[in-house]
């Protein structure tokens, strides 16, 4: 059964292992066990029948984790900087946070600002629930975060072709196309998770980011007048979005 499929874990034991890893991203077998309060024979099953069906996975360390498919890592190199663009993994958290947080602080990106107050409050970069399906990818040089796309996918059926997408990078490497080749591979897992459009709102005074979307191949769909309000001053929200399956975003940042 793949873990995008409806959940239908028939069995109250499973489902309480597979929300005790969902929730806290990478665990330990036995923290889990422990937490659960399962017989470690009847647990082992429990966990190879979640894995046999997709659901979660071990790590080399022995760890569990959901099971989400996000490719490999990718290598490139722009005006002679080398960087890898990859799925984050929970070791990522605290150079991920400190770059939203810095991205959100110079300059006006709200939606930085709830991924920032996201990652404080949640253990799981990883989500896949009932409610929502949440992937992060990250820009590495040298093995330090710089740059982030974050991937939500809502489960409500009305919703499920649409993913909501959120890329930053530090200012000192966006010289470097790496907002962009974060942002396409945001993209195209999205569309190969069944997504037909994605969207972001920004506030009008985000300008840089507006225009980096735009180059990006996204439209402004609509502006809602005064929206927000910013240093005391109403502020327009821009509303943009993507079709997926068209040309893949290619311009520079």
């Amino acid at each position: 059964m793949s873990p995008f499929g409806s959940f239908d874990l028939d069995d109250d034991d499973r489902m309480s292992i597979y929300r005790y890893v969902e929730r806290h991203g990478t665990v330990d077998t036995s923290e889990a066990a422990e937490h659960v309060g399962i017989d470690p024979e009847t647990f082992r099953h429990h966990v190879s029948i979640l894995k046999r069906d997709g659901y979660i996975r071990e790590t080399d360390e022995g760890k569990l984790r959901v099971r989400l498919d996000c490719g490999e890592s990718e290598e490139h190199e722009t005006a002679g900087l080398s960087y890898e663009i990859r799925p984050a993994c929970q070791a990522d958290a605290t150079g991920l946070l400190g770059v939203v947080r810095e991205v959100a602080d110079k300059q006006v990106h709200l939606v930085a600002e709830s991924v920032a107050e996201l990652l404080e409050y949640e253990d799981a970069l990883f989500r896949n629930n009932a409610g929502e399906t949440r992937v992060f990818f990250v820009a590495t040089v040298e093995d330090d975060v710089v740059g982030w796309c974050q991937v939500e996918i809502p489960r409500m059926a009305k919703l499920s072709h649409t993913a909501e997408v959120t890329v930053g990078v530090l200012v000192e490497y966006r010289r470097y196309s790496i907002g962009s080749h974060l942002l396409q591979r945001g993209m195209e897992w999205a569309r190969a998770n069944g997504c037909r459009r994605v969207y972001n709102s920004l506030p009008e005074t985000n300008d840089l980011a507006v225009s980096f979307l735009q180059e990006n191949g996204w439209r402004v769909e609509a502006v809602r007048n005064g929206h927000f309000e910013i240093d005391g001053e109403p502020v327009d929200e821009v509303m943009l979005a993507a079709d997926l399956g068209g040309p893949r975003p290619v311009r520079d940042r």
